[in-house]
């Protein structure tokens, strides 16, 4: 892509030491019945490169090894620029642990978008071992949705999950920006969400095409009955990011509201729930650092 093309397509994905989870992936967004015009693979595990998946992709490729691991974050950064630099139109984001249902997801989320005039399309990201349920819960009011069947059948407005299958318009990402490097993983999605409703830019999700994802429901643990969820991932890493992040978050324009709900719910669930009130006083404590921008690594 020396020269840019109208409505010319880059695709992002980002991956780290998942070489068959990625050559899966890839596969899938070659075979679209409207394939991208340009693949750029940005690799933040080199000591274990994918290069020679990247290259067997039959698109036109450029791989990006980052000798220091960038995270999703600064990886879907990288890449995000790197489209940009190319001139692309379109911008398709992808992960290296999920893939399109189908091969027609691109041609729809293009199709949808246009005839939307949407800054931001995505698709319904669905569980990979199950496609009839959401690989992540879908929060509605005090409703949470666990199945595709439950989100209806045409176009959710407002709502999208941004590093799995979404499209974004070069001049979106003029306005929104690229993730925040600093957030390293967990939260960065939520930031640039959060970016995106504030710009006022119409946006949403089509549900007539998904992209799978392995589940991620289990780290949401119900409250209430299920009227309120609280997130506890499985590892202390993941903990650290997430709740650090969700402090800086929390603290941001647009997000400041859900400030005492979050600590309303993570008390119930830590104190009373889990009976753990060492782990709600840690939660405190990185959500403090996050609050105060204290983005050191783990």
């Amino acid at each position: 892509m020396s020269t840019p093309q109208a409505d010319s397509v880059v695709a992002v994905v980002v991956t780290r030491h998942r070489r068959e989870l990625l050559a899966d992936s890839l596969k899938m967004i070659s075979t679209q019945t409207r394939v991208p015009d340009h693949l750029v693979v940005v690799d933040n595990g080199p000591d274990v490169p994918a290069r020679d998946v990247v290259e067997a992709c039959p698109l036109p490729t450029t791989y990006l090894p980052s000798q220091h691991n960038l995270g999703g974050a600064g990886g879907f950064a990288l890449g995000m620029l790197y489209a940009l630099s190319l001139g692309a139109q379109w911008v398709w984001l992808a992960d290296d642990d999920g893939r399109p249902a189908d091969e027609n997801v691109l041609a729809v989320l293009l199709e949808e978008a246009r005839g939307r005039g949407l800054a931001e399309i995505s698709p319904v990201v669905s569980n990979m071992d199950d496609p009839g349920k959401l690989a992540f819960p879908l929060r509605r009011g005090l409703t949470w949705k666990r199945s595709t069947a439950e989100l209806g059948t045409d176009f959710l407005p407002g709502i999208a999950s941004l590093f799995n299958g979404a499209l974004f318009r070069a001049s979106t990402l003029e306005v929104v920006g690229v993730p925040d490097l600093r957030l390293f993983f967990r939260g960065d999605e939520v930031e640039v969400h959060r970016r995106l409703v504030r710009s006022g830019l119409p946006f949403g999700t089509s549900l007539r095409v998904s992209y799978l994802h392995p589940d991620g429901s289990d780290e949401f643990k119900p409250i209430l009955g299920g009227r309120f969820h609280a997130q506890d991932p499985s590892s202390d890493v993941k903990r650290y990011y997430t709740y650090r992040n969700r402090g800086y978050l929390m603290a941001q324009p647009g997000m400041r509201k859900l400030g005492l709900l979050e600590r309303l719910r993570f008390g119930l669930y830590f104190v009373v729930i889990k009976r753990d009130p060492r782990a709600f006083r840690q939660w405190l404590k990185l959500l403090r650092q996050g609050r105060r921008e204290r983005f050191f690594r783990y």
